[in-house]
């Protein structure tokens, strides 16, 4: 068994199913919390868990550095490592070596960077993307591409798809036959539709147990996301799960799910809570504003998390303003729960044929904004 889809649902373009792995489900729609270095920042993975989440996402190119694949596997793999005995997606490490402007050198073979950690030299190519996955010993692989900021020269966006297409092939080869596990195909080709369409049509006649929407939330914004989005996920196999990488904020969520995706992860509910960033149903809240230093409310009053259920806004103000280890866990906890409360929501409101009404109400309860203390 690789993985399986039962697409269960379709509202609009919506959809909602299961994944099925040897680890577990996975409902879909869903957001998986990113645990970059092998933990969700500020959590314990049965916190995690609480929260609704059914799948993690790991960080090849930092694992591979620090504290490497062979000691991970040594040790007994990734799920043992960390203590999560669910699912887990591994990046290929393509997305984070394409970030080091200066330390990394391109060919068709693959890609030389130096650490940026400690400057030592390596290489990534698909075959050693899929070998570190391997040691890791992801459920779900990513296949190795190039993924290029946006805004660029159409030119320069078809050169790197063609070169992530010829790279998805050998990422293929290379992954093999892996039963219980699963390796997904990434659809490149910028903004514009035929590019896209060519890289999908790659992408299948390789063939892949999913499909994810690459090269997207890279400086492009959420109105050419969006417009990306009408076509991208159409143009994938209806039978397989689409994934949407690194998105995002809960309305670029919600918009990607209302076209088509089914996947999805982002830092930014963990690093948010780091920061005293909070998302809630009526927006986004700063808890270091001092309008919250004598605020006897929860951050929501329909969170269910240890931060609502047990402390005061006052509460958490003080403690992220003293810089305590406390506020990172309750916030980041919230986070991470207001976005799997979205994703439950949509998944019931696909479900029951009511999709557009939900959407409607979640953007209308965040247009309301903050209410201000009694």
């Amino acid at each position: 068994m690789t993985i399986s889809f039962d697409l269960q649902a379709t509202d609009g373009h919506a959809r909602s199913g299961v994944i099925h792995t040897t680890r577990g489900d996975i409902r879909t729609p869903a957001f998986m919390p990113v645990g970059t270095a092998a933990t969700v920042k500020a959590m314990l993975p049965e916190s995690v868990s609480a929260t609704g989440a059914d799948i993690l996402l790991g960080n090849t190119y930092h694992l591979m550095l620090r504290p490497t694949a062979e000691r991970i596997a040594n040790l007994g793999g990734l799920h043992k490592f960390m203590n999560w005995a669910g699912p887990i997606l591994t990046d290929s490490g393509g997305f984070q070596v394409m970030s080091l402007a200066g330390l990394r050198k391109l060919s068709e073979e693959g890609v030389t960077f130096k650490s940026h950690i400690d400057g030592s030299k390596h290489n990534l190519t698909p075959e050693r993307s899929m070998e570190i996955q391997a040691l890791l010993g992801s459920d779900i692989v990513m296949c190795f591409d190039e993924c290029p900021a946006l805004p660029a020269d159409r030119d320069a966006i078809a050169r790197s798809m063609e070169m992530s297409m010829r790279w998805a092939a050998r990422s293929k080869a290379a992954f093999g036959d892996r039963p219980g596990h699963a390796l997904f195909g990434i659809q490149q080709g910028g903004l514009d539709r035929d590019l896209r369409e060519q890289s999908a049509q790659a992408l299948r006649e390789i063939g892949f147990d999913g499909y994810a929407v690459g090269g997207l939330a890279v400086g492009e914004g959420q109105a050419a996301m969006f417009d990306c989005l009408d076509f991208a996920p159409d143009q994938l196999p209806e039978e397989k799960p689409r994934y949407l990488m690194g998105v995002g904020k809960p309305d670029d969520i919600v918009g990607a799910v209302a076209r088509g995706i089914d996947m999805m992860d982002c830092v930014l509910p963990s690093r948010s809570g780091r920061t005293g960033q909070v998302f809630t149903r009526h927006g986004v809240l700063n808890i270091k504003n001092a309008r919250h230093m004598d605020d006897p409310r929860p951050l929501d009053e329909a969170c269910s998390c240890p931060a609502c259920s047990n402390y005061s806004r006052a509460y958490l103000h003080h403690v992220f303003r003293s810089q305590e280890i406390i506020s990172s866990m309750l916030l980041t906890w919230h986070n991470l729960q207001y976005y799997q409360d979205i994703m439950d929501g949509m998944r019931a409101a696909i479900a029951g044929g009511r999709f557009a009404a939900w959407q409607a109400d979640f953007h209308a309860n965040r247009a309301m904004g903050d209410i201000d203390p009694i």
